[in-house]
């Protein structure tokens, strides 16, 4: 009974040990795969602003997070990707943590055949949505494609 308690509780700490580090790498290994990685803007010639658009740029760290930088001109922000899936439409839906936000969000990213990038739900854990079927809530105007910058 003992060495059979003794073996699980082994085994136990191996996968405590193994888990965290594998879901990492598939999180980066998504995002990767899918073509997430690197800068996006809606106009790549044009520098970084509030309301003319930002630079938005995911990239896998040595530690292995995916990070989420924000260059808004004016204010810059990094936050970290917690999680990454692909539907069976080829959207990615991407969990981020926003710790000047103290929220996480969640967004739909959809990569077009020409390899443009374009939003098309964005909403907050508690559901409020500030993109929904890739139209602006507050003005119904659609999102904007993204270029990739690098």
């Amino acid at each position: 009974m003992t060495r059979g308690l003794g073996r699980w509780i082994a085994a136990a700490m191996l996968w405590a040990a193994i888990c965290p580090r594998a879901g990492a790498e598939t999180l980066a290994a998504t995002v990767e795969q899918w073509g997430l990685l690197g800068s996006w803007a809606v106009d790549c010639a044009a520098r970084p602003d509030r309301d003319k658009g930002a630079l938005l740029t995911y990239e896998i760290r040595k530690d292995g997070r995916v990070m989420y930088r924000r260059n808004f001109g004016d204010a810059k922000d990094e936050n970290e990707v917690v999680s990454a899936t692909v539907s069976a439409e080829r959207l990615l839906n991407v969990m981020v943590y926003f710790p000047s936000l103290h929220q996480t969000r969640e967004f739909g990213l959809q990569l077009a055949k020409d390899g443009s990038l374009r939003a098309i739900y964005n909403r907050s854990e508690r559901g409020e949505y500030t993109i929904k079927d890739g139209k602006y809530v507050a003005t119904g105007a659609p999102t904007p494609t993204q270029q990739r910058c690098d």
